[in-house]
Formats: structure tokens, C-alpha cells, sequence
């Protein structure tokens, strides 16, 4: 019986839907012409350009600055929050999950509205600081989720045996545990990272003055007219973004194998 190609069709229509734009983008960031409508030829002129913009190297300053301090925070919480859960099987540490999920699925404006609101009663300056503490605030959920699927396989016996040889716990989390967690630390925190630098929702509610991060700028750059820079800058962030994300998951199969 001879197979329907439906399913294939309806497939390659939804990935067209979701990656053709994308593409799009891409060829557009190399197009001489200022407007995507003709094509004027292949060009690197609107990355040449794209160099010499100081506003958006200051909004990716501060949004790198803001993402290597929440991933590093992220992932030292995020790992004792998961041993935490997977060790201690008490009513406390059901609390304790529900706050580690809550962030995972509760909407990015609805959080970003809390926090401007606790920020402010807190009498806290809106700026770097602010927006690094609302992205610790999601960055420990993503971490904590992948290092605790990392130890749903975990052995402990290797921690009881080390202990047996004489080692102190402290000895025995750093040169055993820690070093086993690494790969799933490693997937989390740069899932992390990824996460913190292409957020724009909650940014946007507690940014403040002179702390634009490069979603925001974008966003900016939308609203008064820049689509060739836009589009060089969406290419390079792209690229990024993959290279990380790749790299995210081939630690999580690593730690999972």
C-alpha cells in the first residue's frame, strides 16, 4: 500500500512557515540595496557599517555584562537547587520546585510586571543591577531543570565510596560529584546565557536609564528605521545563538550518556 505524502507536505509547509523569514533575513544582511524589495548585489556593507555603530557595541556590552553575571550565578544556585530537590524528598522541597518551575511557565510580561513592581517598592534604582537580578531570577529555573535531569541517572554510590576511602564531603563533591555534574552545569549555564542575552520582555520593564541591552536597542532601531543593520546584527546573533545552543545540547547528551 503505497504511503500518503501528506504528512511530508504538511511538514515542509511548517518549516517553510517558521524558517523562510529567517532566511530571508539572512540573504537581506549581505543585499547592497537599503530596502529588501530589489536586489542590488552581494555586499558586507551594512556589517562594515554596522562596526562603526558605538550605541549598539555600549547595549551588547551591557547585555554580555548582565549575562556572564546571571549564568554565574545561575549555575552555582541552580546546581545546589537540584541536588537540593533530587536528595531531599520532604514538603519543603515540593515548595522549593514549585518556585524552580514557576518561572518556566508562567508568561515573560506577566514576570516582567512583578518584578518592576517589587523593584520599585524595594526603593531600587532601575538599571544594570535590576535587570541582572530579574534574569537570575529565570536563568536558575533553566539551569536547575537540566542539572536535575542529570541526576535522575546519577549514581550515588560513587559519593558513598568515596566517603568510605576517606574523603570529607567536601573532597568528595569536588573531585567526584562536581566533576560528573560538569557537562549538565555546562548545558545549563549556556542555556542560560542564551536565555539572558536575546531577553526582551522582562528587560524591558526593568531597564532603566543607561542600561540598554541589545533586544532593546533592536527594538529601537525597529521603531525609528534601520532594516539592512537590523538585519546584519540579527545574523550575527543568530549564528550565535546556534553556535551556543548546539553546543548546550551535545553537553546534554554527553551527561545524559
Amino acid at each position: 500500500m503505497k504511503r500518503s505524502r501528506l504528512p511530508l507536505v504538511v511538514l515542509a509547509a511548517v518549516l517553510a512557515f517558521f524558517y523562510l523569514p529567517i532566511l530571508v533575513l539572512v540573504v537581506n544582511s549581505f543585499n547592497a540595496a537599503r530596502f529588501g524589495g530589489s536586489w542590488g548585489g552581494f555586499s558586507l556593507i551594512w556589517y562594515r557599517r554596522l562596526l562603526r555603530q558605538r550605541e549598539i557595541w555600549q547595549a551588547l556590552e551591557n547585555s554580555l555584562l548582565i549575562a556572564v553575571g546571571a549564568t554565574a550565578v545561575s549555575a552555582v544556585v541552580g546546581t545546589t537547587a537540584a541536588i537540593a530537590l533530587h536528595r531531599y524528598a520532604t514538603r519543603l522541597q515540593r515548595l522549593h520546585y514549585s518556585l524552580i518551575y514557576t518561572p518556566l511557565v508562567i508568561p515573560e510580561i506577566l514576570m516582567g510586571m512583578s518584578l518592576l513592581l517589587f523593584f520599585v517598592a524595594l526603593g531600587l534604582e532601575l538599571g544594570r543591577w535590576t535587570i541582572f537580578l530579574a534574569h537570575v531570577t529565570f536563568c536558575i529555573s533553566y539551569v536547575a531543570m537540566v542539572v536535575l535531569a542529570r541526576l535522575q541517572d546519577f549514581d550515588f554510590a560513587l559519593i558513598e565510596a568515596a566517603r568510605d576511602l576517606g574523603a570529607s564531603a567536601w573532597v568528595a563533591a569536588r573531585r567526584v560529584l562536581l566533576p560528573l555534574l560538569a557537562p549538565g552545569i555546562v548545558a545549563g549555564g549556556l542555556l542560560a546565557f542564551t536565555l539572558s542575552v536575546d531577553d526582551f520582555v522582562v528587560t524591558f520593564f526593568v531597564a532603566g536609564p543607561g542600561a540598554t541591552t541589545l533586544p532593546i536597542r533592536i527594538y529601537s532601531m525597529i521603531k525609528h528605521g534601520s532594516p539592512p543593520l537590523i538585519n546584519a546584527l540579527s545574523t550575527l546573533l543568530l549564528a550565535v545563538t546556534f553556535a551556543a545552543v548546539s553546543v548546550s545540547q551535545r553537553l546534554i547528551k554527553r551527561s545524559a550518556s
